[in-house]
C-alpha cells in the first residue's frame, strides 16, 4: 500500500501523519473516528485548522489519515497534525509546494511556553509588591 508520511510539531505536541489514497477515513492513535472533529473534542475550528492543507490543495476525501499524536493540548495537537498533513502532501506531490507555501502551511510555529523563574509566580509575573 502506498503511504506518504509527514511529521508535525506545535507547542509540545508531535504528530506523525501517514496519508494513504482512500475515501477520507481518520484513525488517530490506533482508534477509528468518523471525522477528525470527533477526536478534537468536537471542535470544528480545530478540525478545519488541522485539515486546511487538504482543503487548500483540493484533496479533501481523497486520502485516509493515520495519525499518531502525543503531548500538549488539543490546540497544539491540531497545529501539529496540520503541519504533518502538509508535509505528507509534499511527499505525495512536490508540485503542491507553491500552494502550501502561499497559505503558510509549511512553516513550523516556533512559539513555546516560557519556563517559570524562581522568585516569580509565573514566567514573568512577580509577587504583588507591598510597601509595608
Amino acid at each position: 500500500m502506498i503511504d506518504y508520511y509527514g511529521t508535525g510539531r506545535r507547542k509540545s505536541s508531535v504528530a506523525r501523519v501517514h496519508i494513504r489514497p482512500g475515501e477520507g477515513k481518520v484513525r488517530v492513535n490506533k482508534k477509528e473516528y468518523e471525522s477528525l472533529t470527533q477526536y478534537l473534542n468536537n471542535n470544528p475550528v480545530w478540525s478545519k485548522h488541522a485539515l486546511e492543507p487538504l482543503a487548500v490543495t483540493g484533496n479533501e476525501g481523497k486520502f485516509d489519515l493515520v495519525i499518531t499524536v502525543e503531548g500538549g493540548g488539543m490546540n497544539g495537537q491540531a497545529g501539529a497534525i496540520r503541519l504533518g498533513v502538509a508535509r505528507a502532501l509534499l511527499n505525495y506531490d512536490e508540485s503542491l509546494r507553491p500552494i502550501l507555501k502561499k497559505h503558510g502551511l509549511l512553516t513550523r510555529d516556533p512559539r513555546e511556553v516560557e519556563r517559570k523563574k524562581y522568585g516569580l509566580k509565573k514566567a514573568r509575573r512577580a509577587p504583588q509588591f507591598s510597601k509595608r
